[in-house]
């Protein structure tokens, strides 16, 4: 077992020993030691001394193996660098520092093939300037929720005992990571804000300012999640009315006072109006009044309010067929389009209802064409498995990222200013605490810097970065069991884009559990049929949401796909779908055969055993037999609840209940 305290991810110091054994030149300034320039001369620095090579001095650049240099004339963008190969020497030149530091792990990335006489030339700046992971860890411990929210990897690496850790060596850690990911903005805290967390905005901000400083030898600015009601409850006044001139007074002190602490802070994030929290409606105000008096307070020091857009009524009454949670966001905020000041980006889930395994991209994307928008992802697994089971997030991610809302070449990546996730990271030795679901956190910078990535060649670099110089047969495993990973939980779950169909704690199967709930997630099965009519003809109208061809595609049963059928329609469970399969059928023979894929999966792991190290081994090992379980009980749960509706039988003879 190794004797780090934490896992050293895709960032082991045989990653970097290519690069060690050479002779290396950074041309830079690095005269500020919090610099990101003086973050590069040491990395180089610690690669050499471990490898062999040698730091040359930069007005000597002769016979250098690699030349890091900064020219802010090259007329780059900002981050970005280009690479090139010549006469025996590789140059990397940036725009900028940041772009110094993301060319450095570039040539890392690369490893052997970055000194090839054969390497191409090429230019590289990212696709979104905002590459963010949302946090919600929570200061105090909460009684319900834990110390993170929606977390599976332990407790909070950044609070501990209700206050900032004394020792923030692992956030630096941490940093270094998303660093060589292509993140460079996290949220510290939880979108629900509650009464510790909210005094990080006042007399708490010097533990927000320990964080700031921990981060930003990485390029990572921190931004902070505030409440709406912060005036009244912190601030003791009575109204948080976003038109009253005292309220827009206390924003812009309490702004004034935090850039005086931290002059590179990102910004604010805020839920409002939402599952409970506070918001503008309360006053007769909307969306955009709320965010905007965040905006102006912030905009003289050039911060940003990522404002959600997840906002439904939660105490829906479960006999209303035509009220639709998925309708929710598109309804509030559409009407608002062009009314949010400039510097407000409104952050929207990638679906309509909540980081589904499988649901429609959101209308809403293709609906605000002059409001700043944010793609919302989901690394930490809440509805995928909870970091118990593997479920490769960048095959889902590529194919939002890619999505073509008019089908005429723009993607929902040309659409999104900024890309921004939920972190799946706790204080667990593995950092996600399923050692897989690394290449999920690794795999969500990489796209929102690069999204025209291959999720086959992001896990390719994720292996080799992790396992350097390990056997062959470890990334031939590793690819077996991640590749087609989601299409294997999507087959043993809930089916045909139903979403939800989950127990309380959203792991494991509960298919009526939220059936009668507030919460307005329902599937209508009946002895006919199932799904729920989200059409303008006879259902809710959510399909006239989107923009043509979509609208007519998810409109018609001859033409909606049968990924997301039960999404938008109600059929008959004898319904026959283009695979020539009813969907009765469809779903015993899907969920059978996915349960049997996890079983294939954990025999398949045994392949790795003492090719990787013992306690990662073990780990996977352990949380591999945890997902052929829950598949198991996946399976008989809904083949069981479909049969006793339908009344159809499984016509290869399965086992129903």
């Amino acid at each position: 077992m190794s004797t780090q305290p934490w896992h050293t991810a895709w960032l082991p110091d045989d990653a970097f020993a290519p690069l060690g054994r050479r002779v290396i030149v950074v041309d830079a300034s690095a005269d500020d030691a919090a610099g990101l320039a003086a973050t590069v001369v040491a990395e180089v620095r610690a690669a050499v001394e471990r490898s062999g090579g040698r730091l040359a001095d930069a007005r000597a650049d002769a016979g250098a193996d690699l030349v890091l240099a900064v020219d802010p004339d090259a007329g780059l963008p900002p981050e970005g660098f280009a690479i090139a190969r010549q006469d025996g020497t590789t140059r990397v030149t940036a725009g900028d520092e940041a772009g110094l530091l993301y060319a450095f792990f570039h040539v890392v990335r690369l490893g052997e093939r970055a000194f090839d006489d054969a390497l191409p030339a090429s230019t590289h700046a990212p696709a979104h300037a905002v590459r963010m992971l949302d946090h919600w860890d929570n200061v105090d411990v909460h009684d319900v929720m834990g110390q993170v929210e929606r977390g599976y990897a332990g407790g909070s690496i950044f609070y501990a005992a209700g206050a900032v850790r004394d020792d923030l060596t692992r956030v630096g850690a941490y940093a270094r990571l998303l660093a060589a990911s292509g993140v460079n903005r996290v949220a510290v805290n939880n979108v629900n804000v509650h009464r510790t967390e909210a005094r990080l905005l006042t007399d708490r901000l010097g533990d927000v300012v320990r964080l700031a400083d921990a981060f930003r030898p990485w390029g990572v600015r921190v931004h902070l999640a505030v409440s709406f009601a912060a005036p009244m409850t912190l601030g003791g006044l009575g109204t948080c009315d976003p038109l009253e001139p005292a309220v827009a007074d206390w924003w812009a002190d309490a702004v004034a006072r935090v850039y005086d602490a931290i002059p590179d802070f990102g910004g604010f994030v805020v839920k409002a109006d939402s599952e409970g929290q506070p918001g503008p409606f309360a006053y007769g105000r909307d969306h955009a009044d709320g965010a905007n008096v965040l905006a102006r307070a912030l905009a003289p020091y050039g911060g940003t309010v990522h404002w959600r857009a997840f906002v439904y009524n939660h105490h829906q009454d479960w006999r209303d067929r035509k009220t639709d949670r998925a309708r929710a966001a598109y309804d509030h905020f559409t009407p608002l389009d062009g009314k949010f000041d400039e510097n407000v980006v409104v952050q929207v889930k990638f679906g309509p209802l909540d980081f589904q395994v499988r649901e429609p991209i959101s209308p809403m994307l293709a609906a605000m064409p002059q409001t700043h928008l944010a793609l919302e992802l989901q690394v930490t697994q809440e509805y995928t498995g909870q970091q118990k089971h593997v479920y490769y997030l960048p095959e889902q991610w590529s194919e939002i990222l890619g999505w073509e809302p008019w089908a005429d070449g723009r993607t929902v990546s040309d659409v999104a200013r900024d890309v921004v996730a939920v972190s799946n990271v706790g204080d667990d030795r593995f950092w996600t605490g399923h050692p897989l679901a690394q290449a999920n956190l690794y795999g969500f910078g990489r796209l929102a810097w690069d999204p025209t990535l291959s999720p086959e060649d992001l896990l390719d670099e994720w292996v080799g970065l992790t396992f350097p110089g390990a056997d062959p047969r470890v990334r031939d495993v590793l690819r077996d069991l991640l590749l087609g990973s989601r299409a294997t939980y999507e087959q043993y779950t809930a089916p045909l884009g139903v979403c939800f169909m989950v127990g309380p704690g959203h792991y494991g199967p509960g298919v009526d559990f939220y059936e009668y709930s507030p919460w307005g997630t329902y599937h209508f099965a009946d002895r006919d049929g199932i799904g729920v009519d989200r059409t303008r003809a006879s259902g809710t109208g959510y399909s006239a949401q989107y923009p043509e061809p979509w609208a007519s595609t998810y409109e018609s049963l001859d033409t909606c796909p049968d990924d997301l059928l039960l999404f938008f329609h109600h059929v008959p469970y004898t319904h026959v779908l283009r695979s020539g399969k009813t969907v009765v059928q469809h779903v015993y023979d899907t969920h059978t055969d996915g349960a049997a894929r996890t079983e294939e999966m954990a025999r398949r792991w045994e392949d790795a055993r003492g090719l990787v190290e013992p306690d990662l081994f073990d780990r996977v090992r352990t949380l591999l037999a945890e997902q052929v379980r829950s598949a198991g009980e996946w399976r008989d749960q809904v083949r069981t609840y479909f049969w006793r509706h339908s009344g159809v039988p499984d016509e290869r003879g399965g086992p129903l209940y």
